[in-house]
C-alpha cells in the first residue's frame, strides 16, 4: 500500500482535508490512500503570530493550503516568488535541494511535501538568525 502513513501518538489531532480527527489513548497509525489528500498534523502546525521570518512566512502560507484557509492557485502565485528569493540567500546544496523540492512539490499540487520541504529549513534560518544577532 503507498500513501501517507501517519503515526499518530495518544491524543494527537490531525487535520485531514478539512476535519479535525483526534487519536485515542493509544498510539496509532493511519494510512492515507487518497492521492492530494490535504493533511496536516496540529502539533507541527505555525501558528500566524509565529510566521514572523521568511521561511515561517513560506510555510504558514502551504499550510493555509492544507487547512482550505488558502486558494491553491493563489497561494502558488504567492509562494514561487519567495521560494526563488530564497534560492538566491541559501546558495548551500542542501538548502538549494529542499527548495527545488518545495517548488516541484508546489507545482505538481503536493502541498504537505512541498510544506515538508519549506519546514526542513527553519532550523538553518533559526542558526542564521542567531549568528547575524551575534
Amino acid at each position: 500500500m503507498s500513501g501517507l502513513v501517519l503515526k499518530l501518538g495518544p491524543r494527537e489531532r490531525v487535520l485531514i482535508n478539512g476535519a479535525v480527527i483526534e487519536n485515542g489513548d493509544r498510539r496509532s497509525r493511519l494510512s492515507i490512500v487518497t492521492p492530494n489528500a490535504n493533511v496536516l498534523r496540529l502539533r507541527d502546525a505555525i501558528h500566524p503570530e509565529e510566521a514572523q521570518t521568511p521561511v515561517r512566512r513560506l510555510c504558514y502560507t502551504a499550510q493555509l493550503i492544507l487547512t482550505g484557509d488558502a486558494e491553491p492557485g493563489d497561494a502558488k502565485k504567492q509562494l514561487l516568488p519567495r521560494i526563488e528569493e530564497l534560492s538566491h540567500i541559501l546558495i548551500d546544496p542542501d538548502s538549494r535541494r529542499l527548495l527545488a523540492q518545495a517548488s516541484n512539490a508546489l507545482l505538481t499540487e503536493q502541498f504537505y511535501q512541498c510544506l515538508k520541504a519549506l519546514r526542513a529549513l527553519i532550523p538553518r534560518e533559526d542558526r542564521l538568525l542567531a549568528a547575524s544577532r551575534q
